[in-house]
């Protein structure tokens, strides 16, 4: 089996074999995948928001999202 490598400017690795699963993508599947990606992890961030923060507003719990997910810049 083969190690993969770990570095401080690589934050994930993708073995060899989802690679070229990903390499047999067309770009709009490729996109596709993406979208649905940040759409999930938009909606795990919503739940842990709301459940570790149980007093907030909803609306402050979609602002603190947006913030989370645009890395501050909004």
């Amino acid at each position: 089996m083969e190690k993969l490598r770990l570095d401080r400017g690589q934050i994930e690795v993708v073995d060899n074999t989802m690679a070229e699963v990903l390499r047999q993508k067309t770009p709009a599947e490729r996109i596709r995948i993406g979208f649905h990606m940040w759409t999930a992890a938009r909606k795990m961030l919503l739940v842990h928001l709301k459940n570790t923060n149980p007093e907030w507003e909803d609306e402050m719990i979609k602002k603190e999202a947006v913030r989370r997910l645009s890395h501050g810049f909004i």
